[in-house]
Parts: structure tokens; sequence; C-alpha cells
């Protein structure tokens, strides 16, 4: 078990909508290490910009590991995805996340697929578009593969996308896609918002979950607002997930608040679920 927090890196323009830590690679992992984090998830748009080497370095340095690679803001900033109408814009895509997928390779990470999958249009049939998708999912799965890289997709709220809202449309697309390297990951976000029960959905689920996010049901930092985390976590750890939990949550006051207040609300939950602390800098609160 892991506590990660989501990181963007220095390619990703700054941007109040962006559920990460932004700036210098050097200063945020540092702060991320002294809070207490065992990890970052790192966020990316070209990974042909970055250092690798000094990505990979860095994070060593400060005892951080790299459990996944972020894709979202190549469709929020760049508008690319794999059911677009434009051909063009659908090939662009899936090269830009292969070069995520040797990205996340180097750093024994694995990759996120969240809104770049795209949406449903009015004008093209739904069934072109998936289509399109499952396509799209089996190349850059069979990418991953060679990687040693898992593809874990992951289900997004009506309310952002029409494509895959619950965990039993995403697996439908799992097991059409096939491919022993393409799974689940569970955002806690949108499972409270389109799973009946969030509870039930985890545990039936399990078997193809590679990643959780935790984020408050307003987008917040946990223990801002109403989830039971401590439930949620607990319903996990019965799951059988021992793997990270990333943040992905709104910068909200500022992005070292933010920080600091999901691990004061986590840390102790998950030293109190999993029977040891996220790292020796994490706070220690007494829950029992």
């Amino acid at each position: 078990m892991k506590l990660c927090y989501q990181v963007a890196t220095p390619d990703v323009a700054v941007a109040p909508s962006v559920t990460a830590f932004q700036g210098d690679l050097e200063h945020t992992f540092s702060r991320l290490a002294a809070i207490g984090y065992d990890g970052a998830e790192l966020m990316t748009l070209n990974p042909a910009e970055l250092d690798w080497n000094r990505v990979k370095h860095t994070a060593e340095r400060y005892g951080l590991a790299i459990p996944l690679v972020c894709t979202g803001e190549i469709f929020g900033q760049l508008g690319l995805s794999f059911s677009h109408r434009d051909e063009s814009i659908r090939r662009a895509a899936v090269d830009r996340v292969k070069e995520i997928i040797a990205f996340a390779g180097f750093l024994g990470a694995n990759v996120n697929i969240g809104r770049v999958r795209g949406q449903y249009s009015d004008d093209i049939p739904k069934e072109q578009s998936y289509r399109w998708a499952v396509a799209a999912l089996r190349e850059i799965s069979t990418s991953a593969e060679k990687e040693n890289v898992k593809i874990a997709l992951e289900t997004v709220t009506l309310m952002q996308t029409n494509f895959i809202n619950t965990l039993e449309e995403a697996v439908q697309l799992i097991q059409d896609v096939n491919h022993p390297s393409f799974g689940l990951m569970m955002d806690v976000f949108h499972l409270n918002l389109e799973e009946k029960n969030i509870y039930d959905a985890i545990w039936t689920y399990r078997k193809y979950n590679l990643h959780v996010h935790l984020a408050d049901n307003n987008r917040r930092y946990p223990g801002h607002c109403g989830l039971d985390f401590l439930k949620i976590i607990q319903c996990f750890r019965n799951a059988g997930y021992d793997g990270a939990f990333s943040t992905e949550i709104f910068q909200i006051p500022d992005q070292e608040r933010a920080a600091q207040g999901a691990m004061t609300h986590l840390g102790p939950i998950l030293k109190k679920v999993y029977g040891r602390p996220c790292s020796p800098a994490a706070l220690e609160v007494d829950l029992s």
C-alpha cells in the first residue's frame, strides 16, 4: 500500500482545473516527501519535452514511487481522443499515449485511460465510436505489454463524458478489448456519482482493479466533505487491494494545504486499516 499525490509535469499548462500539484519537480517532490507521501502519480502531456532521467532520479532521491502516469490532460488541454470523428486526431491520440507508455515503462509505472477515450456524438453511430475506441485500446495495450506496463481504464461521471460511466460498462469494454495488459482503475469521486452502492461496486469488480484515485464528493481533498474514507479504505482492503492510492483533487485552497489536508485525513486511516503508516513522515492520529 502506498499513498501518492498527483503531480503535473512541467509540460502541463498551469490551470485551476488541473487536479495535481504543479511547479518545479524538485520542489514538488521534496514537499510531498516532507508531508509524508510514498509516491507521486504523474500527469503529463508530452514526454518528449521531459528529461526522463531527471524525473526518475529526482523521485528516487526523495524516496517517492511513481505508480501511474495519467493521460487526462491530453484530452483536457490538447483535445485528443480515441473516438473523435477526425481520423488524424484519433491517430494523434494513440501515438501520444504510446509515447506516454514508453515514459511510464522507463519509470516502472502503469498508465491510466480516462477522458482520452472520448465521447459519443449525436452525428456518429455509437457502434462506430465504440469500435474506434476498442481498436485504439487494443493497439495501446499491445504497446504497453512490450514495455511491461498495464493500462488502467477509469470510469468517469456522466457530467464529464457519456462514454463508460460505470464499472459494469468499463468491464464490458475490458472484455471486448480482451488484452492481458488492459484492466480497470477505480476513482472514488466517480464511483460515488455513478454507482448505486460504492462498496458493492468495489467488491464486485475487485479482480479487475489496478489503481485507486481518492477525492471527496466535491473533488476536494479527502476529509473536506462527506465521504466515509475509513469505510471506503476498509472496503478496498477487504477486496484484497494493496496497491497505490492516489489523490486526484482540486488544489483548493492551494496545493500545499490540499496536500497536507489529504495526508492529515488519509494517513491515520491507512495506518489503521493496513496496519502500517504511509511513510515515517506521515502524521499519526489515533482513530480508536
